[in-house]
């Protein structure tokens, strides 16, 4: 890619089909996603973000809502790929079964169907969509999918970085006072001594050395630490 040139994602597919969740998952990539925008409007969010620098990985959500102008779609991707661009289309589909199946549960109208049933806007929809889909660099089919399975597929695509480290905020607490609302994983340790009931230690806390090396050298802790490390290692 050439510099300050885009690394660009078009997420489409059919309605119903999950491009949101493929959306919200190249968003917490670290991709810079947009929604619904309409393709003659492609070029102008390209040069806005190549000019600003803040960012060279666009994820940019277009389908049919976009009605008439989603025919222009071809010509846009073929200009940005001239420039230099790395443009790549991620198709999303489902079969008609699955797709009319989550429109009835989510009690929500296809795009498409007007005053018509569902199933005649996913045909219209698979009409308009299959010159595109001929062009896609990645096909996904989400009918045996779940949300986590499906953001799991975008991330093996997509991912920015493997060596992106996993950020991780420890803190301790009183139990008295209830669990942090925020806390993903909480380690209950009122099974080691407790150095409060250590006359020379009583004044001090958690941040101070005498503090810490007590409780940490105690054998149980550092069994416990070497434990739960491993269980880190394994999720």
């Amino acid at each position: 890619m050439l510099p300050n040139k885009i690394e660009l994602v078009l997420v489409t597919g059919m309605s119903g089909a999950g491009r949101t969740t493929a959306a919200r998952a190249l968003e917490d990539l670290g991709w810079f996603v947009v929604d619904n925008l309409p393709p003659r409007l492609l070029p102008q969010l390209v040069a806005s973000v190549a000019e600003s620098g803040s960012t060279h990985r666009v994820a940019v959500v277009i389908d049919v809502r976009g009605g008439s102008n989603f025919d222009e779609l071809p010509d846009e991707i073929t200009e940005l790929r001239a420039a230099g661009n790395d443009v790549r289309i991620l198709f999303l589909e489902a079969s008609n079964e699955i797709l009319v199946r989550r429109f009835e549960s989510n009690r929500r109208p296809h795009p498409l169907q007007g005053g018509g049933r569902v199933l005649t806007g996913l045909d219209s929809e698979r009409a308009m969509l299959s010159d595109l889909r001929g062009q896609a660099d990645l096909v996904v089919d989400t009918g045996s999918l779940n949300v986590h399975d499906l953001r799991r597929k975008i991330e093996a695509a997509f991912r920015i970085d493997e060596n992106v480290a996993l950020r991780a905020t420890v803190m301790s607490f009183g139990f008295k006072y209830g669990v942090p609302v925020d806390a993903d994983l909480v380690a209950d340790m009122r099974f080691l001594p407790n150095p409060y009931w250590v006359p020379e230690l009583r004044e001090f806390n958690g941040r101070d050395a005498g503090v810490s090396d007590y409780v940490t050298s105690q054998p149980a802790a550092r069994e416990f630490l070497d434990r739960y490390a491993e269980l880190l290692d394994l999720v």
